[in-house]
């Protein structure tokens, strides 16, 4: 993997220094080191700039510096090209991101000598279905959600998997999550943590009306059907926290897994479990 593609949340502290002295240690390194036209017009530093789609065919490997939001925005992007995804955390510790700025170097060497592991995670699909025509469709790596807008009333939601009827839930909306997603949104809900590794749906409501709606484990083979039975115009349907599309009534979100995977980069020899205790203590 030696055309590497960068990209950058500039918004994030000391974003600018690392990936300049990033970009000097790739290059010193023989890489060939490209980014995005927006990142390189502010970074006043010697690298290649192309526009998305020409990266998509230009790199082997895309290093996101940011937090897990900027990884899943370029994990959508690469999917559908194979291209292997590593993430330099500069926020917080996150689930989805491999290198810590102290470890940077320590752990870019490890890249060079090729000891790393490609890490596959499932990711699914929607379609939003309007009088049966296909209105729009997405990826994601996290989950898709539809919710209810600013108004304090619950939606209706008709839920089927397969051909099976499951339930209409009266909730502020419901999540379907992949395994890494269930660490997200889907948590904050109430619903079970989940080893990433596996493939699966996982279906959360939230804040439902009635007690007894509980998340649903489903099979990967499973294909979930929503429709938006509430008459108001303030629902939306978003796509790893990122992504919004406004629903219609009786609109449809078909979901279901996806043939992509993400493909995330591991140096560090650490366990979803390690990574999951430390996040725990950290929101105590």
């Amino acid at each position: 993997m030696q055309k590497i593609g960068l990209f950058v949340n500039l918004s994030k502290k000391n974003a600018m220094n690392v990936t300049k002295v990033l970009i000097g240690w790739l290059k010193e390194n023989n890489y060939a080191v490209y980014t995005d036209e927006n990142i390189a017009d502010k970074l006043n530093f010697p690298v290649d700039a192309k526009s998305l789609e020409e990266l998509t065919r230009s790199i082997e490997l895309a290093v996101t510096l940011g937090g897990d939001g900027t990884l899943l925005r370029i994990a959508r992007k690469m999917a559908p090209h194979d291209i292997p995804v590593l993430g330099i955390n500069l926020g917080h510790l996150g689930f989805l991101t491999e290198i810590e700025v102290p470890d940077l170097f320590k752990d870019l060497e490890h890249l060079k000598a090729r000891r790393y592991y490609i890490d596959r995670r499932m990711m699914i699909e929607a379609q939003v279905l309007r009088e049966n025509k296909i209105m729009e469709k997405f990826l994601a790596l996290n989950d898709v959600v539809i919710t209810k807008g600013p108004f304090a009333r619950l939606i209706r939601l008709k839920t089927m998997v397969n051909d099976a009827y499951i339930d209409t839930y009266h909730a502020d909306g419901l999540i379907i999550s992949t395994p890494t997603g269930s660490t997200a949104y889907s948590l904050s809900a109430g619903g079970p943590i989940i080893n990433p590794n596996m493939e699966l749906l996982l279906l959360t409501p939230i804040c439902p009306h009635t007690l007894q709606n509980r998340s649903i484990i489903m099979s990967k083979a499973d294909v979930i059907n929503v429709q938006v039975m509430a008459e108001h115009q303030e629902i939306m349907l978003t796509v790893d926290g990122q992504l919004g599309y406004k629903l219609l009534p009786y609109d449809k979100v078909v979901v279901k897994k996806s043939d992509f995977y993400t493909k995330l980069v591991r140096i560090k020899n650490r366990s979803f479990y390690e990574i999951l205790r430390k996040k725990l203590r950290e929101s105590n």
